[in-house]
C-alpha cells in the first residue's frame, strides 16, 4: 500500500465527527460606553458593571472536576477606539510570585491571568493578552488551534496596548485597554469567541473560564465561550504605523588590522488594508538586538532547528511556516538572510534589502498571505529573491485546507562558476489540517512537490499524522515520505529519501487522593526505511510519566535504537576517527528527567542519559538551574556534559557546555541581560550582553555587545561587536 493511499484511508475514519458546530456554553455581554475609563486598578467606573461578567472559573489543575477556588471575575466594555477588559483575581494572601518585570513572561510558576480573543470564531487563531499582579504585560499569537505549545504559541509578537494592575486586600485587579487597531476582525460582527485562564500560585491551581479537560493544553482553542457585543463593530479605519530605526556599531574579526564602523538606518511600516488584512513593509531591516540562539551539543547526524526570533516575520507566521511537518517544512523564514558561499564553504549573512508581506483574514473562512523579500550579494554568495504565497480555507467546524507556493530566484550572481547555484528553486504544497469539534481528533495530511532545473524524479514529500486524545488514553499515528530529490532550499528538510512510521500510545491514571495528579505508561516507536534498501533507523521507547500536585514532574524511559550508517560518522564532531559507514549499530540506554516546582525561588530541570551508544557507551547529564530574587534578578545556568566512550580507534570525548545567564529587570522598561556560553565541541566561548530601555510604547533603545573566543587557541577572540540601535513606533 502506498503512503498516500494509507493516509486517506486513515483520514476518512474521522470525517463523521467534523461536520458539526462547536459547542459554546458560556458568554459574556459587552455594553458600549461613553464613560472615560481610567486604568488605575480600581473598578469604580459604572461601565464595568453594565454587562454580564465572566465568572465561575473551572479548575484545570490539579483536577478538572470542580469550580475553581479562589474566584476570578472578568468585566468588559468598549467604546469607538478601545476594547476594555478587567479581571478581579481573589487570593487568600498576598504572597504573589512575579519572577521578573520583563514583558512577555511565561505563565507557568507565577501569578497571572491571560485573555484569549478569537475575533473570526475559527477556533484556530487567537490574540493573547496577559497581566500579573505587578502590572507586567504579555501578548502573543496562537495558531493551529493551540494544541502544540512549542509550535502554536508566538510570544515574540509585539504591539501597542495599555494595562495597569493593583494589589488590594484579598485580591488583585488588572485593567487593559486594547486599541481596535491592534486587532484583526470583521466589521459588523456582534460576537467573538473568548476564553481566559489564570495561574494562582498560593492555592497552586490553574483555572479556566470555559472548562477545558486537563488532558488537553490549557491554551487550546477547542473550548471557547463567546463575547457578545451590544452593537455591531464598526469598520476599523485604515491605520498606518511607521517603525524607523537608526543604528551604529563597530566590529572586528580576528586578523583584521582595525575595526569596521557602521551606520545603519531603515525601518518597517504596518498598514491595515482592512480590519483583518495587514500590509507589512521593511527596508534594510536590522536584527542586531535579537537575542542569540542557545548553543547545544550536537550528537545528531542532521541539521538542528532553531526558531525564528526576528519581529518582521512573526505576525501570521503560521500561515507561511506551518505547512508540512516540523522536519518537512517547505518554508523556514530563517533561510532568508543566509546564503551559501562556495569559496568559504559555509553559510554567510546575506543582508535583506527590502521586503513586503500581505497577510490576514479575508473573512471568517479565508486567510491569505503573500511575502516577497530580496537579499543582497555577499562575497561569493549570491543575492536571492524569495516569494511565498499561501491561502487557507476553513472547512467543517475547525479544520482547514491550505495551499502554499515557495519560489527562490538567484538574482544577484557572483563571478564564480554559475553551476554552483541553482537559478531557481520552487515548492508547491497542499495541506489538510484536521481538528474535530470536541478536540478529540487532530491531525494533518499533506503533499508537497519541489521544482528546480536539475532533477524531476522523486521530488515529492508526503506526510500524515493523527491523534486521538481522551482523558485516560492518547494514541498517535504518524508517517511520512520524502523523495530522494525533494529539494526545498527555503525550507527545513534535514533528511531526504526515506519513509517513516511513528506510532505512539499512552494511558493516564488520575488518582483521587494523594500527591500525584496524574501518571501513566507509554510506548513510542519510530522507524525509518530507505526505498530499495530497507530499515535504516529504529527506536522503541517504553516510558512512564508522573506529575505531582506540587508541579513536580518526572519522566523515565528505556530506549532501544538501531542506526545504519551509510557514511562514516564522528558523533563527537571533534575530528576524531569516525565510525565506519556501511554498518548497522544496536544500542540500549536509560533516559530520565526531573522538573522541580517552578514556583520556588530556586527551581531546576535535570536530565540523565546512560547506556550503550553505537558500539560504545555514553553518560550524559543536562541541567537547567534558575534562581530569582523577585522581581529584579534572575540567575540561570544551563549545563550539559556528555561523556562518550567508543572502542579504539574511534571517537571518544568528554563534551562540555555551560551557559550562565544574568537577567536584571530594574523596572518594567529597563532591562539588562548577560548571557555566556562555552561549548567545548566547537571550542567557542560566547559573551552576549544586551541593555534595553523601552522609552515609549513598543519603542526601544538597545546596546548590544558580543564577543566570541577560540578556546582551542589560547582564547583568542574570533570576532567582537558593539551595536547601539534606536527604534520608534509612530502611529499616523
Amino acid at each position: 500500500m502506498q503512503p498516500i493511499q494509507l493516509s486517506f484511508i486513515l483520514l476518512s475514519i474521522t470525517f463523521a465527527s467534523l461536520n458539526a458546530q462547536i459547542d459554546v456554553d458560556l458568554n459574556i455581554q459587552l455594553k458600549k460606553t461613553t464613560e472615560t475609563i481610567v486604568l488605575d486598578g480600581y473598578l469604580d467606573e459604572a461601565a464595568w458593571r453594565q454587562g454580564d461578567p465572566a465568572e465561575q472559573f473551572w479548575q484545570y489543575f490539579p483536577n478538572d472536576t470542580t469550580l475553581a477556588q479562589p474566584r476570578t471575575e472578568i468585566f468588559m466594555t468598549y467604546d469607538d477606539k478601545f476594547l476594555y477588559m478587567a479581571a478581579k483575581c481573589y487570593s487568600d494572601e498576598q504572597n504573589y510570585i512575579v519572577p521578573s518585570l520583563r514583558r512577555d513572561f511565561r505563565a507557568g510558576g507565577n501569578d497571572n491571568i491571560t485573555f484569549l480573543l478569537d475575533p473570526y470564531k475559527d477556533n484556530s487563531n487567537a490574540f493573547v493578552f496577559g497581566m500579573n499582579p505587578f502590572g507586567v504585560k504579555r501578548e502573543a499569537l496562537i495558531s493551529n488551534g493551540g494544541n502544540n505549545p512549542r509550535q502554536d504559541w508566538n510570544g515574540a509578537w509585539d504591539n501597542k496596548w495599555e494595562g495597569v494592575s493593583k494589589i488590594h486586600d484579598g485580591y488583585w485587579v488588572c485593567e487593559l485597554a486594547i486599541p481596535f487597531s491592534t486587532l484583526r476582525f470583521k466589521a459588523g460582527e456582534k460576537e467573538w469567541y473568548f476564553n481566559s485562564y489564570r495561574f494562582d500560585t498560593q492555592s497552586n491551581t490553574l483555572s479556566t473560564w470555559q472548562r477545558i479537560p486537563r488532558n488537553e493544553i490549557i491554551m487550546t482553542l477547542g473550548h471557547l465561550g463567546t463575547m457578545q457585543w451590544e452593537t455591531p463593530l464598526p469598520k476599523n479605519g485604515t491605520s498606518i504605523s511607521l517603525i524607523p530605526y537608526i543604528s551604529t556599531g563597530t566590529a572586528i574579526e580576528a586578523g583584521d588590522m582595525k575595526p569596521s564602523n557602521t551606520l545603519g538606518y531603515g525601518g518597517d511600516a504596518k498598514i491595515s488594508i482592512t480590519s483583518g488584512l495587514n500590509l507589512d513593509l521593511t527596508i534594510l531591516p536590522d536584527f542586531s538586538q535579537v537575542e542569540v540562539d542557545r548553543q547545544v551539543i550536537n550528537l545528531d547526524r542532521f541539521e538542528l532547528f532553531f526558531p525564528e526570533r526576528r519581529q518582521f516575520f512573526l505576525e501570521n507566521q503560521d500561515l507561511f511556516g506551518s505547512f508540512g511537518g516540523s522536519r518537512i517544512n517547505p518554508f523556514f523564514s530563517r533561510r532568508i538572510g543566509s546564503a551559501y558561499d562556495p569559496v568559504e564553504g559555509k553559510n554567510v549573512a546575506s543582508p535583506i534589502q527590502f521586503g513586503a508581506r500581505i497577510s490576514g483574514k479575508l473573512n471568517n473562512n479565508w486567510r491569505i498571505g503573500l511575502l516577497n523579500m530580496q537579499t543582497s550579494r555577499e562575497g561569493d554568495a549570491p543575492g536571492s529573491n524569495f516569494t511565498v504565497a499561501a491561502i487557507q480555507r476553513k472547512i467543517f467546524a475547525r479544520s482547514s485546507v491550505g495551499l502554499i507556493v515557495v519560489n527562490k530566484e538567484t538574482t544577484l550572481k557572483t563571478g564564480i562558476d554559475s553551476t554552483e547555484f541553482s537559478p531557481y528553486n520552487r515548492v508547491i504544497g497542499l495541506d489538510y489540517n484536521l481538528f474535530s469539534k470536541d478536540n478529540v481528533w487532530t491531525g494533518k495530511v499533506f503533499y508537497h512537490q519541489s521544482l528546480n532545473n536539475q532533477n524531476n524524479t522523486n521530488t515529492g514529500a508526503h506526510g500524515f499524522r493523527m491523534s486521538y486524545n481522551k482523558p485516560n488514553f492518547l494514541a498517535r499515528w504518524e508517517h511520512a515520505y520524502v523523495g530522494e530529490n525533494y529539494d526545498a532550499e527555503t525550507g527545513f528538510v534535514p533528511r531526504t529519501n526515506y519513509f517513516q512510521m511513528r506510532p505512539d500510545v499512552r494511558y493516564i491514571f488520575y488518582p483521587k487522593h494523594g500527591g500525584i495528579a496524574d501518571h501513566g505508561p507509554g510506548i513510542r516507536t519510530d522507524a525509518f526505511l530507505k526505498p530499495g534498501f530497507g530499515l535504516t533507523d529504529f527506536l522503541v521507547n517504553v516510558n512512564w510519566r508522573v506529575r505531582l500536585t506540587n508541579n513536580t514532574r518526572l519522566f523515565a524511559s528505556i530506549r532501544y535504537e538501531y542506526t545504519y550508517l551509510f557514511n562514516d560518522f564522528d558523533p563527537t564532531r571533534t575530528d576524531s576517527e569516525a565510525l565506519p559507514g556501511g554498518v548497522g549499530y544496536n544500542y540500549t540506554y536509560f533516559d530520565g528527567d526531573f522538573n522541580s516546582d517552578n514556583r520556588k525561588a530556586f527551581s531546576y530541570n535535570l536530565n540523565f542519559i546512560a547506556g550503550e551508544y553505537f558500539n560504545g557507551n555514553r553518560i550524559a547529564f543536562f541541567a537547567k538551574f534558575n534562581y530569582r530574587i523577585q522581581p529584579i534578578i534572575q540567575i540561570g545556568l544551563d549545563f550539559n556534559v556528555s561523556a562518550i566512550q567508543l572502542p579504539d580507534p574511534y571517537a571518544s570525548a568528554n563534551l562540555f557546555l555551560i551557559g550562565p545567564r544574568f537577567d536584571f529587570t530594574f523596572t518594567k522598561n529597563i532591562f539588562f541581560t548577560t548571557f555566556l556560553q562555552y561549548n567545548s565541541q566547537i571550542e567557542n566561548f560566547n559573551l552576549n550582553t544586551r541593555f534595553q530601555w523601552r522609552f515609549a510604547p513598543v519603542s526601544d533603545l538597545f546596546i548590544v555587545y558580543t564577543n566570541n573566543f577560540d578556546t582551542e587557541n589560547d582564547w583568542q577572540y574570533t570576532n567582537r561587536a558593539l551595536v547601539l540601535k534606536v527604534n520608534y513606533w509612530l502611529n499616523i
